[in-house]
């Protein structure tokens, strides 16, 4: 038996033909489809990339834990695993965060792996505009000298990363198809940003746009007009129509030496991405709305050979590790939570009621395929992070970080191990997930997630299956006081009612309690509060009061108070962050 995952990131379900798309031409998608099983109730559990490839790893859930960061020394790792039991695995990737500090103790799972660099920002290639750039301390920046040096280089289709890791991948299956029991994990970081490719895919989506976004969409919120957010849609389509063009060489190699008669393959991604939806660029700052969480993936099995058909059932990332060693009739550990696919493509078997989904720092997700809960933190709750490989995504942990830090009793998982108790200290400028509040959407009458629904009765069941998840998670303790949850037994209708009102109460500021707030110019306000001493805030009272609108205060009055107080050379910072606080959506 043999397995091939082709991985993408940050792939957009709604920009592939088989869910829906219709503007862009993905041939290949389709012609996977066809011989695959559809998923369309396919959700994520942690984001972004490497808590997601952690999953991928371990089949279980990351981000209630820890944040970014390698494999664990107490980690199941499924492609390990393999290798253990003379499964031969090879990665291909140009996804350079395995070579960062937050990932690298991923790709050193497989019995080989190659990388292709060059993408992003990758520190590889350099020009004279590099050098100067560093000696200038331009960096980082808006532009991304690295990235640009990179471009010199990749002149051609052939140089591009996504090329480079496919012929790898291909080369693979040509040596190998004849030999049985390996894995191959082909995975590009395209369509992820930048939005980079050759004219010949860019030429398919013509424009005249020459405004100041080109391929690099911010993570912020969308303040471009609707050519700048049709450009960048184009820009992504003319990459999906690449990587559609790669798909097609894997299924070509699988038709050429019928691997269809003993070959797994699974297609599928990290996450979604926003491309000006709900007036936002990107993902990890906002919500995390449908076209983040709710992803594509297709699995054909050879055991089963069922092929065009779809399939309904909540599936998530931790399943897939599952579903590999169950394929190769493997025991699968018990600290996976992820269960196998298998009889989710042969009897359409339900494998779970609930999918839970999030990012370590921002709210806690529930969905049952219809309902999106999506609980906001409480402001001002401490919360942890619990590893023994202190690593962000391109640093370790910085001394001052681990001044303060304890040793956790060993999770069931942890296989006998204490953590690292590492309190997540707030970052000046850092985004402020309290700022959205608790959202509640109903996907079959609003799937645009337009909608945020009061609805105490809803929302009540929806917190207690979070709360069921998160206990056979063992969330750490704080986390429950994060939301607002007990750490033990179920909340109420009257618990909930509670919840949303402390909500609204603890983002007025307590010297202003008498005026009517508007939540964005609340949020505003906490910002200020983060960047300016306590006098500079206490003026800033006084200023409040006056500009009230009949005692109510909005977003438009917080930035007149921006502009009346802060100094023209520091106040670029201040409205950035405050038009990012003012967004409550």
């Amino acid at each position: 038996m043999k397995a091939i995952m082709v991985m993408y990131d940050s792939l957009n379900r709604l920009m592939l033909e088989p869910y829906g798309c219709d503007w862009i031409k993905t041939p290949n998608f389709r012609r996977l489809a066809e011989h695959a099983v559809t998923f369309d109730g396919n959700y994520v559990g942690s984001l972004p990339c490497m808590p997601a490839r952690r999953e991928l790893h371990t089949g279980r859930y990351n981000f209630e834990h820890r944040s970014w960061g390698p494999i664990e020394p107490f980690d199941d790792s499924m492609p390990e695993i393999l290798k253990n039991n003379g499964i031969y695995t090879h990665l291909t990737t140009d996804h350079d965060h395995y070579w960062q500090d937050g990932g690298a103790t991923y790709h050193t799972r497989y019995n080989s792996y190659s990388f292709s660099r060059g993408q992003e920002g990758d520190t590889w290639k350099y020009n004279k505009e590099l050098l100067e750039a560093v000696h200038e301390h331009k960096m980082p920046g808006r532009v991304n000298y690295h990235d640009l040096a990179n471009r010199e280089y990749m002149d051609c289709e052939e140089k591009m990363p996504q090329a480079v890791t496919f012929a790898d991948g291909l080369e693979f299956i040509d040596k190998l198809h004849d030999v049985d029991n390996w894995f191959l994990q082909i995975e590009t970081f395209d369509p992820h940003e930048p939005f980079f490719t050759q004219p010949e895919y860019q030429e398919l989506f013509p424009d005249g746009y020459e405004g100041p976004l080109h391929d690099w969409p911010p993570y912020y919120v969308v303040t471009e007009g609707e050519d700048a957010v049709a450009h960048m849609r184009n820009q992504y389509a003319a990459l999906i129509t690449m990587c559609d063009r790669y798909l097609g060489k894997v299924l070509d190699l699988m038709d050429q030496y019928n691997l269809w008669e003993d070959t797994m393959l699974i297609v599928n991604t990290d996450h979604g991405f926003l491309l000006g939806e709900h007036g936002w660029w990107a993902k990890s700052i906002m919500p995390t709305y449908e076209e983040i969480s709710h992803t594509p993936m297709f699995l054909y099995d050879p055991r089963n050979k069922i092929c065009g058909e779809r399939r309904s059932q909540l599936t998530q990332t931790i399943d897939i590790p599952a579903t590999l060693l169950d394929f190769f009739n493997l025991e699968i550990p018990k600290d996976m939570q992820g269960k196998t696919l298998r009889n989710v493509v042969e009897k359409n078997e339900k494998i779970r009621d609930y999918a839970l989904f999030g990012f370590h720092e921002n709210s806690c997700n529930i969905t049952d395929g219809d309902w999106v809960y999506m609980k906001a933190p409480i402001a001002d709750e401490p919360y942890y992070e619990y590893t023994l490989m202190p690593t962000h995504m391109v640093s370790r942990f910085n001394v001052n970080e681990l001044q303060d830090i304890s040793l956790q009793e060993p999770f069931s998982f942890t296989k006998g191990c204490r953590t690292m108790k590492i309190l997540k200290k707030a970052q000046l400028g850092s985004n402020d997930h309290t700022n959205y509040g608790t959202k509640l959407f109903r996907l079959s009458e609003d799937p645009k997630q337009e909608n945020n629904l009061n609805n105490l009765k809803q929302e009540t069941i929806m917190a207690n299956a979070m709360l069921e998840i998160m206990h056979q998670d063992e969330c750490p303790t704080e986390r429950y006081g994060r939301y607002g949850f007990p750490a033990e037994g179920k909340v109420t209708e009257d618990d909930i009612r509670r919840l949303r009102e402390r909500e609204e109460k603890e983002r007025i500021p307590e010297a202003l309690s008498d005026i009517t707030w508007d939540r964005g110019a609340a949020n505003i306000y906490h910002t200020m509060a983060g960047f300016l001493p306590k006098e500079a805030m206490s003026a800033a009272d006084g200023i409040i009061k006056q500009l009230a609108s009949e005692n109510e205060i909005n977003a438009s009055h917080m930035f007149k108070v921006i502009e009346m107080m802060i100094p023209e050379e520091s106040r670029p910072m201040i409205q950035y962050f405050a038009i990012l606080a003012s967004r409550t959506f």
